[in-house]
């Protein structure tokens, strides 16, 4: 069963379907990853909602999709252009999943920030994206692009 809630976030993502993914997710739910770091509940969902709806040639792939009533692995890749750079990215992640009445309440994705940053920035990406102070840097920027987001929604 949450096999195919997997199935059906990743389908939906590829679709560009922010709302059949949203609908994957439990109200209490808790996404991290390398460029946005911990997002809880609503910021999470419009994360989401976000990235659909400024993805420019997004192509999505899945794979490896493991569970079991509580916890669940898959690999995924995103191929897109970076809006900021217009760099085409290939980045390569690895999702965790902890569910909660039918639902994922816990999905963390990694991947290497440091790759992403080159392909994603170039040379200053490249000279950079090791570091813990782009990290930073970049969780600060992608925050406030989701909260120019959500305000815009209002």
């Amino acid at each position: 069963m949450n096999n195919e809630l997997i199935h059906k976030f990743y389908s939906a993502f590829a679709q560009l379907d922010s709302e059949g993914m949203l609908a994957c997710y439990h109200n209490d739910v808790t996404f991290s990853d390398p460029a946005f770091g911990t997002l809880h509940g609503t910021r999470a969902k419009a994360m989401w909602q976000m990235l659909c709806q400024n993805a420019i040639d997004l192509r999505i792939e899945f794979s490896n999709i493991i569970s079991n009533e509580t916890t669940g692995t898959a690999s995924w890749q995103a191929w897109y252009v970076f809006r900021t750079s217009g760099r085409k990215v290939h980045n390569k992640i690895q999702a965790g999943f902890e569910f909660k009445e039918g639902k994922i309440v816990r999905h963390t994705d990694h991947f290497n920030l440091h790759a992403w940053a080159g392909q994603a920035m170039g040379v200053k990406g490249w000279l950079l994206g090791g570091t813990s102070f782009f990290k930073r840097q970049l969780q600060s920027q992608t925050n406030r692009m989701l909260d120019k987001f959500i305000e815009s929604k209002k």
